[in-house]
């Protein structure tokens, strides 16, 4: 592809991301677009804005995050599509905080993907936000740790669909995915469909 082609293929990709928002921007165009624009978008998506804070700063982001997301799943109406949707969310992020302590050289990497770390697929609701809550405050605490003991400049960790990305990417892509996927519960009083998302996809299944 020729500079002045990508330049043009690169026009509707922005103007998707300032549409929908950057996280579920980066994610719709990581999996319908090419490689190149893929990289594009996720470096100033996920590495530029992540690289410009501080583990601390990540990790008072996913705290304030937790609050919500407790608080979306307090309201939660007990049905299967919420706890499918609560599962996949802390899935994701147990398979995350995995990708993370590879990061802190606490173990080695392994290509695996998400669905080993769901929970039990009898998992009640108030199982199930118990775990989501227990969940985050573990990935707060491995910012932390991160902050203690940070990784090489520069280093990475692959993530399936994504690529590489730092550790800061990986704290900021937890969280956004965790908020954006949240989004999809609904109330007992809620009526009509879920608000449509557009999420990153975590691993091939």
């Amino acid at each position: 592809m020729t500079k002045s082609s990508s330049s043009k293929a690169l026009v509707p990709a922005l103007i998707t991301v300032a549409g929908v928002g950057l996280a579920a921007g980066a994610a719709y165009l990581a999996r319908q677009r090419k490689e190149e624009v893929k990289e594009f978008v996720v470096s100033r998506v996920l590495e530029a804005p992540a690289g410009r804070s501080s583990y601390t700063d990540l990790g008072q982001g996913l705290e304030r995050g937790g609050i919500a997301l407790a608080g979306r799943a307090a309201r939660a109406a007990d049905t299967p599509a919420n706890r499918e949707v609560l599962s996949h969310i802390i899935g994701i992020e147990r398979w995350g905080q995995n990708r993370l302590r590879v990061a802190l050289g606490r173990q080695p990497y392994g290509s695996d993907t998400y669905h080993a770390y769901r929970p039990a697929q009898d998992a009640s609701l108030t199982d199930l936000r118990n775990l989501l809550s227990q969940t985050r405050a573990g990935t707060v605490d491995l910012a932390r740790q991160l902050h203690a003991n940070p990784p090489e400049e520069g280093a990475t960790v692959n993530h399936n669909g994504l690529g590489p990305l730092t550790a800061k990417a990986w704290l900021r892509y937890l969280n956004q995915h965790a908020d954006l996927e949240s989004r999809k519960l609904r109330g007992e009083k809620d009526g009509g469909r879920a608000e449509e998302q557009v999420m990153p996809e975590a691993a091939p299944s």
